[in-house]
């Protein structure tokens, strides 16, 4: 049962990355957000990414807040598989 739970959470956090890995690639291609794709991204990844958005400072047209975010669920992840492993 452990295994399964590791690997569910491996998982789950590696979809998160991919996720807003692929927001910000598919943005270069689809800044309005017209696409399909474009929207189902944004729907997963806003919810992480908004909160983030409030706290960092603005930075003009740069947003950080994927790169925030990514270290974030890195540490998290660390943070959590370490829990489990004891």
């Amino acid at each position: 049962m452990s295994g399964f739970i590791v690997t569910f959470i491996n998982l789950l956090f590696q979809a998160l990355l991919f996720s807003i890995l692929g927001r910000v690639l598919i943005s270069w291609i689809d800044p309005q957000g017209n696409m399909r794709i474009t929207q189902i991204l944004g729907e997963i990844t806003e919810p992480i990414l908004a909160p983030i958005r409030k706290v960092l400072p603005t930075m003009g047209m740069l947003d950080l807040s994927p790169l925030v975010a990514m270290l974030l669920i890195q540490v998290l992840h660390s943070l959590v598989m370490g829990a489990i492993r004891g």
